[in-house]
């Protein structure tokens, strides 16, 4: 019996093995669930500021997120190089008319602090780092004056009647506000004329120096650099005559390159170096046109000692000009001072043209500075002089005593002032198609890439960077600041 029960256990168990062994062959096991990748996190790599042709944007940041990476594309790449290196610079900004001081003036000091604090804040404004005053009246100016102006026939050789009282009223308080939120602000000023007494011509319009008062006129220039020092005003750089070829505007003196160097090496550097005086010397002032006037001036081996470079405009000329006299005198700086607003442009137009040819056309040409004309005036785009500029508009219109208006200048400076303070010094990027750069290295390493989209359609391009890159885009006239 026990034996027979043996057996059927064990035909049992036999049959049981052929069925799992049966199922087995016949149901594909479950798979073993595989992990979903987690797809790596894009950190934020560069801070985008843009502003549209259209105004659709104006100096805002994006919230794309730009992260390095090393994906390939078929984009067109920006190169921007750290390891090459060319000039510092001394800062973005305006020209500070009387007429600008006059018009923020007439806003209430809550307002007034307001908009100071907007323009020239480093923290929360956009940072204009340079200033252009006038020595005297320029044309945008209420009236024409010097600081020592005599009835007709008067002389005054020792300089007596020299006073600052004209710009008592309006642009040395407007300073000295500036100055209180930005102590480091450079200032560069620049005579549109002489006193009448010391020219040719009994008129602001018009008229040369005439050299037996050459000296004077030097010891008038060493007095103003004391009197402003004595209100708290350094003036780091001066040049000797605003716009000295072109005698038409009121006030005006011409200059010739001749008499400019004559008038530095004998006397206004002399005068200078006998003070102590830390101001720079630069020469010419005026259009792009005329590269000869300041290598003139720059190859006199007298008056080259004490000039420090040349300064330019771009009403006339090309940019380029700028790189002429700088590799004809690399020793020497350039720095590019004025470049005016019509009140007959257009935002898009005036956005597209400055920015390439102004900042970036001036930082590429080894420009220290990138400065605009009027920093502000009234609805009416004055004050100004009788003759005197009836269409520049400023960066800031003044509507009210409470309110003010942003205008396309205010957008100009700000895409590299906001960004690019003093001390920064330019580094190699790739010009692209359409596309118009510049870059900077900041003093504190934070790496700043201005680009201008100066075509008729949006483009989509690389930014690379130490090998790496992100992309983005820019829509045609717009423009857009990188930080990273």
């Amino acid at each position: 019996m026990k034996s027979v029960v043996k057996k059927i256990f064990l035909i049992a168990t036999i049959f049981m093995q052929l069925s799992c062994s049966s199922s087995n062959d016949s149901v594909d096991p479950v798979p073993t669930p595989t992990p979903t990748p987690t797809p790596p996190v894009v950190t934020n790599d560069v801070d985008f500021w843009l502003t549209k042709g259209n105004q659709t944007v104006l100096l805002e940041k994006q919230t794309s997120v730009l992260g390095f990476g090393t994906l390939l594309n078929t984009n067109q790449t920006i190169d921007v190089d750290p390891t090459v290196t060319y000039q510092t610079v001394d800062g973005f900004g305006f020209t500070l008319t009387g007429g600008s001081a006059e018009v923020i003036n007439q806003l209430t000091p809550a307002k007034k602090q307001e908009l100071l604090q907007e323009l020239f804040g480093t923290s929360t404004g956009i940072g204009i780092s340079y200033l252009r005053i006038s020595i005297g009246a320029s044309d945008m100016d209420a009236a024409p004056f010097t600081y020592d102006d005599l009835a007709t026939g008067q002389t005054d050789v020792n300089l007596t009647n020299f006073s600052l009282s004209a710009d008592k009223i309006n642009l040395i308080p407007v300073l000295k506000s500036i100055l209180a939120i930005n102590p480091k602000i450079k200032i560069m000023a620049t005579p549109w004329s002489a006193p009448l007494w010391m020219k040719d011509k009994a008129s602001f319009v018009g008229g040369s120096l005439q050299a037996q008062y050459y000296s004077v006129y030097a010891q008038y220039f060493v007095k103003y650099l004391q009197k402003m020092k004595e209100e708290g005003i350094t003036i780091d750089a001066l040049t000797p005559q605003n716009e000295p070829l072109h005698g038409g505007n009121n006030p005006s003196m011409v200059m010739t390159a001749l008499q400019q160097a004559d008038f530095i090496k004998n006397h206004l550097g002399p005068a200078l170096q006998a003070t102590a005086s830390t101001t720079k010397i630069v020469a010419y002032d005026h259009n792009c046109d005329n590269t000869q006037y300041p290598m003139t001036v720059l190859n006199d081996a007298g008056a080259n000692p004490f000039v420090d470079g040349a300064a330019f405009h771009l009403y006339g000329g090309d940019i380029s000009a700028l790189s002429t006299v700088h590799d004809a005198f690399p020793s020497k700086n350039v720095y590019f001072t004025e470049q005016y607003t019509a009140s007959t442009g257009s935002f898009d137009g005036d956005l597209k043209w400055q920015v390439k040819n102004v900042i970036i056309g001036s930082m590429r040409n080894w420009s220290k500075t990138a400065l605009q004309w009027n920093l502000a005036n009234d609805g009416n785009f004055g004050p100004h002089t009788a003759g005197g500029c009836s269409t520049c508009k400023g960066a800031i219109t003044i509507t009210s005593s409470e309110t003010f208006i942003r205008n396309v200048g205010y957008y100009i400076a700000a895409h590299a002032s906001k960004f690019v303070p003093a001390g920064s010094v330019r580094i190699a990027s790739t010009m692209m198609g359409s596309l118009n750069t510049i870059a900077f290295k900041t003093p504190v390493g934070k790496t700043v890439l201005l680009v201008e989209n100066d075509g008729s359609a949006s483009e989509i391009f690389n930014i690379k960077y130490n090998g790496k890159w992100v992309t983005t885009s820019l829509d045609a006239g717009a423009v857009g600041t990188f930080i990273w």
